[in-house]
């Protein structure tokens, strides 16, 4: 288990660009890579995500999918082809099925960012997924995102 603490939008980001550089150094699998996002509204989530794009090479604003539910963006490295965003806060995981989220998952060239993912765990692999767990800290702007 590890721990990072952020005072800003901004340090949250950094911290996500951080492990895009971890990503990329490791060989993709033999699924998509799956990076499961926990935490209350407002935690950082769609932050982090919007950090992590921005540092894999996504050009496009990111914005949460909240209403469109997935959003993916073309990606120029050599391990992955597409990062697909994912916004879990009103689905279920029969829904997210019929969104052909199996193709996706079985897909090794995809990085799969999922908003809160503790609503469909039960249909993620337990390899190649990595959780991050966003609180708040004790200071306004302060977050803690625990990676297990």
């Amino acid at each position: 288990m590890f721990e990072i603490s952020t005072t800003s939008s901004k340090k949250t980001k950094e911290a996500a660009r951080s492990l895009v550089e971890k990503v990329l150094k490791k060989p993709a699998g033999n699924s998509a890579l799956i990076i499961a996002l926990t935490g209350d509204l407002g935690a950082g989530k769609t932050t982090f995500v919007q950090g992590f794009c921005k540092g894999i090479g996504v050009k496009k604003r990111i914005t949460s999918p909240t209403f469109v539910l997935v959003k993916s963006y073309k990606l120029k490295t050599k391990s992955y082809d597409k990062i697909y965003h994912i916004d879990c806060y009103r689905l279920t995981s029969e829904e997210l099925a019929a969104l052909n989220f199996q193709e996706i998952i079985n897909n090794p060239q995809n990085i799969i960012l999922i908003e809160w993912a503790e609503k469909i765990k039960k249909i993620l692999p337990k390899k190649n997924a990595i959780w991050l767990k966003f609180d708040y800290g004790e200071k306004e702007n302060e977050r803690n995102i625990t990676l297990r």
